[in-house]
């Protein structure tokens, strides 16, 4: 009762209840929460670390790794630790100023994330159509300007959603059923008319989401055109393996990314703790997994990590 106090006599507070319905059970669930938390974090600062001290890993490919990396560690760590403190110690408080920052680089980073798969599918569109090319056309500065335009562009993007909630009003009631400040879960607390932000959210995932997706269709629809075209066996399958990584980081981000946004804005029926439970994953499960297989998929980068594991 004491948080609920807290929230009515601070109008600037909103509470975050972690998962409705499955209270009795936020111990358990925290378990996983921060196993494939530190496990994602190992993971990605090690391909950090391995690329920074590898001079042999100074290319594009492996600078967009880097990343992709940097986005596996900090999308999580906006929610994680939060999340954390309200399963263990039931610290649900949260003000009006960090709930929206949450919101704000939480969407934003997914968003670079987004565009950072885009540049990797032109990057293995550009090592087997033109191969010859790949150096003078990929080079690490413009995979560093790629990346900023990325940063940019989903700033730009993202900034006017945290803008048009702060100046909606807000109910007396200002419970969020939700472990994170989801832009929709913040938006229905509001006693204003919302049409403005859900159609911004909803135009904004499929304009910008769609066309990245669009682009990534179209890179792998000409790579495979050339690989066809290769007349042997040994070179097809040398050509799809260097994309095999990639597209099963792609599947992973995007499938569940899809789902969740499509079931949060059209699937009524589906209980809320499987919403918030599933929005939580997608932040949880990519960025621990995707170092695990670049490792795997990756012999140069697999032999790098072996070596500084074998020399410990």
């Amino acid at each position: 009762m004491a948080v609920f106090n807290i929230t009515h006599s601070n109008p600037s507070t909103f509470i975050l209840m972690g998962i409705p319905g499955l209270e009795a059970a936020h111990i358990w669930i925290s378990i996983p929460f921060a196993v494939f938390y530190i496990i994602g974090l190992l993971g990605n600062f090690t391909v950090l670390f391995v690329v920074y001290k590898e001079q042999a890993l100074h290319n594009p490919m492996y600078l967009l790794l880097c990343m992709l990396a940097l986005t596996d560690i900090t999308t999580p760590t906006f929610v994680v630790p939060n999340a954390l403190c309200i399963f263990w110690f039931n610290l649900k408080g949260i003000t009006m100023g960090s709930c929206f920052t949450q919101m704000f680089f939480l969407h934003t980073v997914s968003l670079m994330h987004s565009a950072i798969l885009v540049t990797m599918a032109f990057d293995r569109y550009v090592a087997i159509c033109n191969p010859l090319r790949y150096a003078t056309i990929l080079t690490n500065a413009r995979i560093a300007n790629l990346g900023l335009v990325g940063l940019i562009r989903a700033v730009l993007f993202i900034l006017p959603l945290p803008l048009l909630l702060s100046r909606q009003p807000f109910c007396s009631n200002r419970i969020i059923p939700h472990t994170q400040c989801e832009h929709i879960a913040v938006a229905k607390m509001s006693c204003g008319d919302i049409t403005v932000n859900r159609t911004y959210g909803l135009v904004l995932f499929f304009v910008v989401i769609m066309s990245d997706l669009t682009l990534i269709a179209l890179s792998y629809g000409l790579i495979m055109r050339a690989v066809l075209r290769l007349s042997s066996k040994k070179a097809h399958q040398k050509a799809l393996n260097t994309c095999t990584a990639h597209i099963c980081v792609m599947l992973m981000y995007y499938t569940p990314s899809l789902f969740s946004n499509l079931t949060n804005r059209f699937g009524q029926g589906i209980a809320p703790h499987i919403h918030i439970i599933l929005a939580d994953l997608y932040l949880l499960i990519p960025p621990m997994l995707n170092p695990i297989i670049y490792g795997v998929k990756s012999k140069e980068l697999r032999d790098k990590v072996g070596k500084y594991i074998c020399r410990k």
